[in-house]
């Protein structure tokens, strides 16, 4: 870190601090003349509210328009403002009794997009994921198959064979394995067979 002595020593320099001012992000305020803005996501935000009011805060509070459940309120009105929206607009500040039921419409999709029940309605996405999840498993369920079935030899495996598994239950048996619940329990040692 740097101590404070150094930091004024070295913006009391004319040179370091008008470098300092020509790189910052602050730099209308130390400078006569600002640079221009660079063209990048603030001038397009900008370019997309030109003609629309802003009305509020906004979620994050920046001038933009989403429609959601959980922050009902957008920044920015949905349309831009046109003379027959303006003249509803000075209508509005009067009766609303005089609006008829089209110019209200009117005048909430001028600020609105959708309404609530609209953006809560099912949109039917499920569907599709549905279905490409029911692909991606079929696709893992082909592959299981597939590969049990063509790149693993069960034939030339001898512990599957008849002998191999009667000779492994006798085993079991011999080294009473399980006594209590298990396979030994139900072998009957002083009669060599299975209990009934």
């Amino acid at each position: 870190m740097y101590s404070r002595a150094i930091v004024r020593s070295f913006l009391a320099r004319p040179s370091a601090y008008n470098k300092l001012a020509a790189n910052s992000s602050t730099a209308a305020v130390f400078q006569a003349e600002p640079k221009p803005p660079v063209q990048g996501v603030m001038q397009v935000r900008e370019d997309k509210i030109v003609g629309r009011d802003i009305v509020g805060y906004g979620l994050n509070g920046e001038p933009q328009y989403f429609d959601s459940i959980t922050f009902p309120f957008p920044s920015v009105r949905f349309m831009k403002n046109t003379p027959e929206i303006m003249a509803l607009r000075e209508k509005e500040k009067g009766d609303w009794k005089k609006l008829s039921i089209e110019e209200k419409k009117k005048l909430y999709r001028a600020s609105f997009c959708q309404t609530l029940v609209e953006v809560d309605a099912p949109t039917g996405e499920w569907k599709a994921i549905f279905g490409w999840v029911m692909v991606w498993v079929s696709v893992a369920v082909f592959s299981f198959v597939g590969v049990r079935k063509f790149l693993t030899s069960t034939a030339d495996d001898p512990t599957l064979s008849l002998e191999y598994r009667q000779a492994q239950l006798k085993r079991m048996i011999d080294l009473r394995v399980d006594p209590i619940d298990g396979l030994s329990s139900k072998w009957d040692y002083e009669k060599n067979t299975w209990k009934s």
